[in-house]
């Protein structure tokens, strides 16, 4: 069960895609007619459909790889569902009674503008999908009345029990394993990829200049923030924890050799020249249930939303009277 799927609507996903579409993504189509389900007697219509599809298509399309014919229709099928589920959980909202004022929809409405430099950039944005204002913000509506629904029709009936925080814990030890982090700050001489002898002499200049005024007492945090290269000099060369397998091969093996305190020797990545000093090493270790306990909790919630979605679902469809003509 795809909650996000659920809840965030084809226009407010395509509103997020805009920026980088794909050609045909972004072109102006003639609307389709025709309805491709109906829900409790409301049509969920072609053009609809295409609208939910089109953002889908385009993570496909960025793959890569070609699509299968079996594989679209298995999407498009579950695209549709995905539709239909959203119709049925906004049709229960409105049962309900359950409304959202303007003042959210704009709000949230505000928050998609912002993503465009300009007001006539969204519009014509708009433009390009055949989408108007209207329709993103009823989507938006639709979108945050189905989240009032979830908020208080089916969270507040999840239960996580101390025992059930427990028996995760234990269930899944290789999870709460930790493994040898080490804290250090670096200094960056960076080195294009494609540096001649002579821009490489440079950067090494510049890297050995910087080793020799650490050697004299020099202060490390002071010299990144005056020649450091990387964003992080900013901070003082801080890069904060990192275990194995985050960073470059020579990067790590030269920073895990180290002890805290120390400052490497020169070392050379893909990236440029580094010098690494390591303040502080921690050992490999599991991390407590009490520490890990919040992060179960958070688990077992999206657990319990997702059943919980799907078990409302399932009785709302038991109800329902569905016709899909896909």
């Amino acid at each position: 069960m795809n909650v996000r799927g659920i809840c965030r609507g084809a226009v407010l996903t395509a509103l997020a895609l805009t920026l980088t579409a794909l050609p045909g993504w972004a072109e102006k189509k003639p609307a389709a007619e025709g309805n491709i389900a109906l829900v409790n007697g409301k049509a969920i219509t072609q053009s609809a459909f295409d609208q939910e599809m089109g953002p889908v298509l385009q993570r496909m399309k960025m793959t890569g790889k070609p699509v299968a014919d079996d594989q679209l229709a298995e999407v498009r099928k579950k695209t549709l569902e995905n539709m239909i589920d959203r119709e049925l959980l906004y049709q229960d909202s409105s049962q309900k009674g359950i409304t959202v004022d303007d003042a959210a929809v704009d709000k949230q409405l505000a928050s998609f503008k912002a993503r465009f430099p300009e007001e006539a950039q969204f519009k014509q944005a708009l433009e390009k999908m055949n989408l108007t204002e209207d329709i993103i913000k009823k989507q938006i509506r639709e979108q945050l009345t189905i989240q009032e629904l979830v908020d208080t029709q089916i969270i507040p009936k999840i239960k996580t029990s101390d025992a059930d925080i427990r028996k995760y814990y234990d269930e899944h030890p290789d999870f709460f394993k930790q493994s040898e982090q080490v804290k250090a700050s670096h200094i960056l001489i960076k080195l294009d990829a494609n540096a001649d002898e002579a821009q490489k002499a440079e950067a090494r200049k510049k890297i050995e200049d910087i080793q020799k005024k650490l050697k004299e007492g020099g202060d490390f945090a002071a010299l990144a923030k005056e020649a450091s290269d990387c964003p992080s000099g900013k901070s003082g060369g801080d890069l904060g924890s990192f275990g194995r397998g985050q960073m470059v091969r020579p990067f790590e093996e030269a920073a895990f050799a180290a002890k805290p305190g120390e400052i490497t020797d020169i070392v050379e990545t893909r990236f440029g020249y580094h010098l690494i000093r390591v303040d502080e090493k921690k050992p490999a270790t599991t991390i407590a249930f009490e520490e890990a306990r919040p992060k179960i909790e958070g688990v077992l919630k999206r657990e319990g939303v997702r059943k919980g979605m799907s078990e409302y679902i399932d009785a709302l469809k038991k109800k329902a009277k569905i016709e899909r003509f896909l």
